[in-house]
């Protein structure tokens, strides 16, 4: 389809949102003051913010009814899924991955920064029948841990075991992991993945090598950022080969002196040979405000062909214009709110059997001076080269584009997703948008909305104040494409939502 067509699309879609809008702008929720501000710091928000309320800093406001389920599933393709409420309700959910069993594409687990679950912070929601019903239950501690700090991972094996993970406060931050042998319904004791004494573990990533012919399948990995307590970062993976119950950690970037460069935001990726591949964002705490924000930063990568006992030396990228900080927050805001982002450099692989084996591929924005524009770029030759990077939006569409995520699927297809205002002539209310490439990532197809309502940041459940880092995708092995996000259609605060489609 012509990029000419697609901005046809998008216009008309703008049209019928913003005819829609003004026929019920009586109710239509509306921006409230913000009334949290979390601590600028490198640091995660889901970090932040669970610092916040055990201080007293922040009060968890009044909570709402549980939500809509509905079977995740459309026909005939190509279609977009209905959407469906995976967290419980009560008080506000964000930070929001997925994952499905590799085995049954109706088991689903996604998670998120969960302010029901007491002490721990970290919800996880079960569906074994796509989506009809999900059993929400609240992540317990490990031994020795006072509390929970959010930043959820899930995940699956080989064998239908689902992982899920996230950050506890003990003496210092550390990442652990937890199992469940009955779809999500249950959960271990969950055991530490990565501690080191004097350092902050923070923002988790999981991935496990589901490549049944890979020489180390159902290895675990999990990436996170090492902070001391100069804040001096470096990104280290901790991996494991026995289901999860011992893990090894080990360094992978280069240590960067704080506040010349932070090393923040990675994601991991596993080839069909078993190779692991990480990326972060560096970033100069030395801009405009004192913080990231506004700054240039630049994406890294490194790979592991040996299980994780070693990496590469890191190279980069690309560079990225990261958005400027206008709300206090470290690493820049959504435009038009007191929200901060995260701009998490998601790497993918196509393990297909298609010409496009192999390639790898970066999703991030870029600030352009007026708005932010998610990119993809694509490397053929394992990492040594990258192309320029690509807009995955219309070039009308001139609207915040935020909170990436990319996939690669059957076929070679790459599922590239985000929230978008392009339907929002003010710029303010968000939706979930999905486009597909089959060229290799070359170019990138009609912008598909996947969620049903749009949904207003100020509408958190904190005036704006934080609806999390990211948000999630995944395919279901069956080519359907899934995602994850924190969905505020309910005018209360953020829930964890998915929707999809079907290319």
């Amino acid at each position: 389809m012509s990029i000419l067509t697609r901005t046809l699309l998008l216009t008309s879609c703008v049209a019928a949102a913003a005819a829609g809008a003004a026929q019920s702008a009586d109710v239509r929720p509306q921006p409230r003051a913000n009334t949290v501000q979390l601590a600028k710091s490198p640091l995660s928000g889901g970090v932040l913010m669970a610092r916040a309320i055990r201080s007293g800093a922040v009060r968890l406001p009044a909570g709402m009814a549980a939500g809509h389920v509905t079977a995740l599933n459309c026909k005939p393709a190509p279609c977009t899924l209905p959407n469906a409420q995976a967290s419980e309700g009560g008080q506000p959910v964000d930070e929001d991955p997925i994952s499905v069993d590799p085995n049954n594409a109706l088991h689903v687990l996604t998670g998120g920064n969960d302010y029901n679950c007491g002490s721990s912070l970290q919800g996880y929601y079960a569906s074994t029948n796509g989506g009809k019903k999900w059993t929400a239950t609240c992540g317990t501690l490990a031994a020795g841990a006072g509390g929970g700090d959010g930043d959820p991972v899930v995940g699956w094996d080989l064998n239908s075991v689902a992982y899920r993970g996230g950050i506890d406060s003990a003496s210092n931050l550390e990442i652990v992991v937890g199992t469940s042998a009955d779809f999500g319904k249950t959960w271990s004791t969950p055991v530490v993945a990565a501690a080191t004494p004097g350092i902050d573990m923070d923002k988790p990533w999981l991935e496990i090598d589901t490549n049944a012919n890979s020489p180390r399948k159902n290895s675990l990995y999990i990436s996170m950022t090492q902070f001391d307590a100069s804040s001096n970062s470096q990104i280290g993976v901790s991996h494991s080969t026995d289901g999860g119950k011992t893990w090894a950690l080990v360094n992978v970037s280069t240590k960067q002196l704080f506040p010349s460069e932070v090393d923040q935001f990675s994601d991991l990726a596993i080839g069909d040979d078993g190779t692991v591949y990480a990326a972060w964002q560096r970033c100069p705490a030395t801009g405009p405000t004192g913080d990231c924000g506004g700054t240039t930063a630049t994406m890294y990568w490194s790979k592991s062909t040996d299980g994780g006992n070693t990496w590469s030396k890191e190279k980069a990228i690309h560079q990225v214009a990261l958005a400027p900080d206008t709300c206090n927050a470290f690493y820049g805001c959504l435009p038009n709110t007191f929200e901060r982002i995260a701009n998490i450099p998601v790497i993918a692989i196509d393990n297909s059997s298609t010409s496009t084996h192999g390639r790898l591929y970066v999703m991030d924005y870029n600030w352009t001076g007026a708005y932010m524009q998610e990119r993809v770029s694509a490397s053929a030759d394992g990492g040594k080269t990258w192309g320029t990077p690509v807009g995955v939006t219309p070039q009308a569409d001139n609207h915040d584009q935020f909170f990436e995520w990319i996939n690669v699927g059957p076929k070679g297809l790459v599922a590239a997703t985000w929230l978008d205002r392009s339907l929002d002539p003010a710029n303010v209310n968000y939706d979930a948008f999905a486009a597909i490439s089959n060229d290799g990532g070359a170019t990138f197809g009609t912008n598909q909305r996947l969620s049903t309502v749009s949904s207003n940041p100020f509408d958190d459940g904190f005036g704006s104040g934080f609806m999390g880092d990211y948000t999630g995708n995944t395919w279901d092995g069956k080519k359907k494409l899934l995602m994850s996000w924190p969905d505020t259609r309910s005018g209360v605060n953020t829930q964890d939502e998915v929707g999809g489609m079907k290319p």
